[in-house]
């Protein structure tokens, strides 16, 4: 077995066993023991430093634990959602790894989906034709702005990996922009079938 290998296995089991209430009792129950020895130890400065020691120590592995675990989490929710994309009739392959957009390319797809949000908001509140139509010309444009940026979805793929950055912070924004779009696809495809 890699070492990769033993310590993701490594990381699961140490996350499912400190996220139990068990776990989180028994470091009460320690951090209790250690203020009840206190007055034993006459509040000493090694009394202090064997609590700060002990923390510090956990919460340094701990941090490694833990990005294990949510670069796990990310990737697989990436892949589920770049499955759902892909297999969605009407759904904008476009939209495929956005997380690998740089921040101005992701900003104006929010634009663009913004556009359309407020237009479709507007349809929904006047019930009028124009806002129907404005809605599927944003709609139009979404689909636009979404191929515009692909090309420099594969340019900003190719200098993460080169820089050797990780996409945790992207992979999140791009997760709430894939559900934000699908919610703005749901309601341009409902207002179009209502003007058809």
């Amino acid at each position: 077995m890699a070492f990769s290998d033993w310590f993701s296995n490594f990381a699961k089991a140490t996350s499912r066993a400190t996220g139990r209430p068990t776990t989180f009792a028994l470091a009460a129950l320690v951090v209790l023991a250690w203020a009840v020895t206190g007055p034993m130890f006459h509040y000493s400065d090694t009394w202090q430093l064997v609590i700060n020691t002990g923390t510090t120590i956990v919460t340094f592995l701990m941090v490694f634990l833990i990005q294990n675990t949510q670069n796990r989490d990310a990737t697989a929710m990436q892949l589920k959602l770049d499955e759902l994309i892909r297999a969605m009739k009407g759904a904008e392959d476009a939209a495929l790894s956005l997380e690998d957009l740089t921040d101005e390319d992701l900003a104006r797809v929010k634009a663009a989906y913004d556009r359309l949000a407020a237009r479709a908001r507007a349809q929904g509140l006047d019930g009028g034709d124009a806002g129907a139509r404005q809605a599927q010309l944003d709609g139009t444009e979404v689909e636009t702005t979404l191929q515009d940026v692909q090309s420099t979805a594969a340019e900003a793929s190719a200098a993460a990996q080169v820089a050797g950055e990780t996409a945790d912070v992207a992979a999140a924004s791009a997760e709430g922009i894939r559900a934000w779009a699908e919610t703005a696809k749901r309601e341009l495809k409902q207002s179009r079938r209502k003007d058809a």
